[in-house]
């Protein structure tokens, strides 16, 4: 990588979605555009701020977090400022919330236009802040919309134009569906942007990418996948220290099947039972990274005598573990996951 600073540095602000599975891509991107010495002002919420990891030292003088706080909602849990904390039924209140930091997020960007010191030459703005992007047209700063998903979805989401959804919605006489509701808050960005850029490259998806090139007229931008920094960043075991690769370190290449469900919505008790002794019919080496069901005892999180049945072959890590260093494992020959 060049590290090597530009002549003329920018000034990115960028807006992540309240969910870490785009906080954590947004806060790599952060650090990769500063990396190049460009200043880049974070804009989240202050809890989802203090549960970032941090930023890596090096870069950290030019990474400035802007903290808005959440406004209340009533119904919505105190402190609820992640998807990751609010339970399915509170949803819709932890996207009104969301909408309403418009006003402030406006208000920062009028303010920082006002210092010509400090005036952003880019906004990035997640898909769903269709307010920063309002924003960003209002105070004549250049928008670029972030797509992180797989280009086959968003290519299918996004096929419909506004008028068809209108003249549909006509017809039914019903209120659009909740996923309708946020493809036009969708649109709303990406004719606010200049173009998007997505987290999608053409050797992963060769058939879906070009589908893409385009998005109302105007151009996209593949970003790429993002690979795991030099210096070792999230994710990322460092000389071999976590327990989970030790273990891996000491099983056959392309034997261990890795399971992990991602930490943003929990799995009844029921199901990781289901899955636990699925595991264990099929006979595989496993390591598996499980979020504990809430208000499940620790006894109870896995079925009677599971553990004592499969620790010749398995392990169970109810916590965090180095995935990046996990999947680049040569022990690992399968990963079983959710959907994204």
């Amino acid at each position: 990588m060049d590290n090597s600073y530009p002549s003329s540095p920018l000034h990115v602000v960028i807006c992540p979605w309240l969910a870490f599975g785009h906080l954590l891509p947004c806060l790599d991107i952060a650090e990769r555009l500063a990396s190049r010495g460009h200043r880049v002002s974070y804009v989240s919420t202050p809890r989802n701020i203090a549960r970032l990891p941090p930023v890596r030292p090096a870069v950290a003088p030019l990474v400035d977090f802007v903290a808005l706080p959440l406004p209340h909602v009533e119904g919505l849990p105190e402190g609820a400022e992640s998807t990751n904390d609010v339970p399915y039924e509170k949803f819709e209140l932890h996207r009104k919330a969301f909408d309403g930091l418009g006003a402030p997020f406006s208000d920062f960007l009028g303010a920082a236009c006002a210092d010509e010191g400090k005036k952003p030459d880019w906004i990035i703005a997640d898909v769903y802040h269709h307010w920063a992007a309002a924003a960003a047209n209002e105070h004549k700063v250049p928008c670029v919309m972030l797509l992180l998903g797989a280009a086959t979805v968003i290519a299918g989401w996004v096929g419909r134009s506004p008028e068809q959804a209108a003249a549909e919605q006509e017809l039914s006489g019903a209120r659009p569906p909740r996923f309708e509701t946020e493809r036009m808050k969708l649109m709303s960005t990406q004719r606010a942007s200049a173009m998007t850029v997505a987290e999608r490259c053409l050797e992963w998806e060769p058939d879906s990418v070009p589908l893409l090139a385009t998005l109302g007229g105007k151009p996209v931008v593949p970003l790429g996948l993002l690979p795991p920094s030099l210096e070792g960043g999230r994710g990322v075991s460092k000389n071999g220290e976590d327990a989970s690769v030790r273990w891996l370190d000491e099983q056959p290449a392309k034997s261990v099947v890795y399971v992990a469900l991602g930490s943003e919505v929990p799995v009844r008790a029921d199901l990781v039972h289901e899955l636990a002794l699925g595991l264990e019919l099929a006979g595989t080496r496993f390591l598996w990274a499980l979020r504990k069901p809430s208000g499940v005892p620790d006894a109870d999180v896995l079925p009677p005598g599971f553990e004592e049945r499969t620790r010749s072959r398995g392990i169970v890590v109810i916590g965090w573990v180095p995935q990046i260093s996990v999947l680049a494992h040569g022990a690992v020959g399968a990963f079983l996951t959710h959907c994204g």
